[in-house]
């Protein structure tokens, strides 16, 4: 069917496929349509299956053209696609190009677009020079994790009527907003809000304006907010806010001592079995974040020898699933319901996206280039090492191994953690093959912080 064909390659691994398909086969395609209708078009004065083909063409001809043309394309470009290597990716159906005209005894041409998976230019991985940061668990790290465990299995007691507020209490408020006339603006009161003083966890950030109050007492305040204000719709002004403390409580602390531990869990029998496991926790976080960081400095390297050209289909699909992702976890149902709740902090589902987009870029092509480069250095994931992995997961998440593998099966994941474990070797023989250079010294909040 296929007269001639022609690929050319575009930017970002997109490709223009040209197409030519003989006139016979237009005449071809175009005669069967014919018979076809007047198998089972019924048209006044004319039995069934008895209609003149020139009846029929001087009602349905453009009808029966279109149609004869969607036909062809699709065998043609079916065809082609059996034969060349171009083929198109998961993401990315082939697109017609304008208008082509068609004719029933001419030579049909015509192009589509498409997206084709990337060209993918295995770099040298070898010598890469990386820096990465030192850290360790301290004692102020072991007891401000115990003092969280504390302030989680605190006994809240509401506080004496003339109590003073203090940092660290839980406030019930009611809030308004007063404009100019010394009326609540409209949208802006809340009742009933409660908050840890000193969280912070308030739109209008009053935790200091409500230290010092007693209950039932009201109070009104200007507060200025700075440009880069996290809540768009108070960027750079000066309000003024009215605040009721309608209940006031206090957090009782546990005694630190061997109850205490019992009560966190019934593994621990005394203080110090709960001291110990948190430091080999905050140690195995510690751990897991400093090889994050050595895994992320050896990519940043590696990337910096090579370039994909990515398909737009790959990143809007890699963008789509992420969007997708973070609607599940809010519990957003719909697109309209994202849209709103994005408008109340004056952001766009667009500006979403566009700000994933330079991390959505980067993730894709480092994951294209790390297929590539075990792909190339044959490295093998076999079921003893899959059971292996399995067995380690299950073991640190006191869970068996049946519903550790249960729970990779039900996301369809195994294939995942396969490549994962081969990725994981590529990355231990780049690691042993490279540079490392002692970073700065950093606390171990600083180390375990997204901005590292």
């Amino acid at each position: 069917m296929v007269a001639n064909k022609n690929i050319e390659r575009l930017e970002h691994s997109n490709v223009r496929l040209t197409v030519t398909v003989p006139a016979a086969d237009c005449r071809k395609e175009y005669d069967g349509l014919l018979a076809e209708y007047s198998k089972s078009v019924a048209i006044p004065g004319f039995r069934k299956g008895h209609v003149p083909a020139s009846v029929l063409e001087r009602k349905f001809g453009d009808g029966l053209r279109l149609d004869a043309m969607g036909k062809l394309l699709e065998k043609a470009v079916e065809e082609v696609l059996q034969e060349i290597p171009e083929k198109p990716i998961a993401y990315s159906q082939p697109s017609l190009e304008g208008n082509p005209e068609f004719a029933v005894d001419k030579d049909f041409t015509f192009s589509v677009t498409y997206d084709i998976y990337p060209e993918i230019v295995a770099p040298e991985w070898k010598g890469l020079a990386i820096e990465v940061p030192e850290a360790t668990v301290e004692l102020a790290d072991e007891e401000r994790e115990i003092e969280a465990m504390r302030d989680r299995n605190a006994i809240v007691m509401e506080k004496e009527a003339s109590a003073l507020a203090v940092r660290g209490d839980i406030a019930t408020v009611n809030f308004q907003e007063l404009g100019a006339d010394g009326e609540a603006v409209a949208g802006s009161s809340r009742e009933d809000f409660a908050f840890e003083i000193g969280s912070g966890y308030n739109l209008y950030k009053f935790d200091d304006e409500v230290i010092g109050m007693v209950k039932d007492e009201t109070k009104s305040f200007e507060k200025t907010f700075p440009s880069d204000y996290e809540y768009s719709e108070l960027a750079g002004k000066t309000v003024k806010v009215q605040i009721t403390l309608t209940k006031l409580k206090e957090k009782k602390l546990p005694d630190l001592d061997d109850d205490f531990a019992q009560d966190v869990s019934e593994k621990y029998k005394t203080l110090d079995d709960l001291k110990s496991d948190v430091r080999r926790q905050l140690e195995k976080r510690l751990e897991d974040r400093l090889r994050q960081l050595r895994e992320k400095s050896l990519l940043d390297a590696l990337m910096t020898r090579t370039a994909v050209d990515l398909p737009a289909s790959m990143v809007e699909a890699e963008l789509a699933m992420r969007l997708d992702n973070m609607m599940r976890q809010m519990g957003i149902e719909s697109i309209e319901q994202l849209d709103r709740t994005l408008s109340y902090s004056g952001k766009t589902r667009n500006d979403l996206l566009e700000g994933w987009r330079p991390n959505a870029e980067k993730s894709i092509a480092t994951r294209l280039v790390l297929q590539k480069l075990t792909a190339d250095g044959n490295y093998v994931c076999s079921d003893a090492d899959l059971e292996s992995e399995l067995e380690r997961v299950a073991q640190e998440s006191n869970l068996s191994v049946e519903e550790v593998r249960a729970e990779y099966e039900k996301h369809d994941n195994l294939d995942y953690l396969r490549e994962r474990i081969k990725e994981d070797r590529l990355l231990a023989d780049m690691l042993a093959a490279a540079t490392v250079k002692k970073g700065a010294r950093l606390s171990y909040m600083d180390a375990l912080a997204d901005k590292q």
